[in-house]
């Protein structure tokens, strides 16, 4: 198998790309598998977080080149990339919160997958690029993850150049969350996991979906779908417990775990 999944009992479910012959590349199969897999997880009561991490080397080179030169006819070249783009809203638009575990490399659609979860972390000598420049080919689908988590300045130099940016750097723009050394990379994202995991799956739900949403609008209008939105979380019994355990000084006891 190519994907790899293993639950924890915490509540946290590790995705792994394990294709490290083509850098855990996002190829047709690759993609169908990860998309097959987040849309179970999504639906899994027990998920409360999902990390996506690479086998060998590093997270993922992108697409599959070879694969790509194959394909030669229009038709199939918007199928893969209708695909990678399917995979990517998945995780946006999907209930659950969606780390990225990234060492050694993420380009191209490696660091849109990044840029589309929710949190990312890395092994400080991770790197960043969209290269599609250097063959030819502009990261157009990659920029519209990573746009949105960065400024438009370093964007263009990634578009336009084509070259890896560090861990650190990635961080400073806002890429990633932050970067550990590869000693201490995997407890560093399993804690911030099972944080998110204790909390309210349902409030949760709410938040991320209420968060995307809001960011599309203009601002009165996110004022009012937040105002909406505060009220259906605020009348779940989650939210009465939550406030009446932290009036009591105790810790609460979620309905929706």
């Amino acid at each position: 198998m190519n994907i790899l999944v293993k639950n924890l009992s915490s509540g946290i479910s590790i995705v792994q790309i394990n294709d490290p012959k083509t850098y855990n590349s996002l190829s047709f199969k690759n993609l169908n598998y990860l998309i097959k897999v987040l849309k179970k997880l999504d639906q899994d009561k027990k998920t409360k977080v999902i990390i996506i991490e690479g086998a060998g080397k590093g997270f993922s080179a992108g697409h599959n080149l070879k694969e790509v030169k194959s394909l030669k006819v229009r038709n199939k070249y918007q199928k893969l990339f209708n695909l990678c783009s399917k995979l990517m809203l998945q995780i946006v638009e999907g209930n659950k919160p969606v780390i990225a575990k990234v060492h050694g490399a993420a380009y191209a659609a490696g660091c849109q997958l990044v840029a589309s979860c929710d949190l990312a972390y890395s092994t400080k000598d991770a790197l960043f690029a969209t290269p599609g420049v250097n063959i030819g080919l502009f990261c157009s689908t990659p920029m519209v993850a990573v746009s949105r988590k960065i400024n438009k300045k370093p964007m263009m130099k990634m578009l336009l150049t084509g070259d890896p940016i560090k861990a650190n750097f990635a961080k400073e723009i806002g890429l990633i969350n932050d970067c550990f050394s590869k000693s201490k990379l995997n407890n560093e994202v399993l804690k911030i996991a099972k944080k998110i995991a204790s909390k309210s799956n349902l409030t949760i739900k709410i938040g991320k979906r209420t968060f995307y949403k809001q960011l599309e609008m203009p601002l009165r209008k996110a004022y009012a779908h937040t105002s909406k939105m505060m009220t259906v979380n605020m009348m779940a019994l989650d939210a009465k417990e939550g406030i009446s355990a932290f009036l009591e000084k105790r810790k609460p006891k979620w309905k929706n775990r």
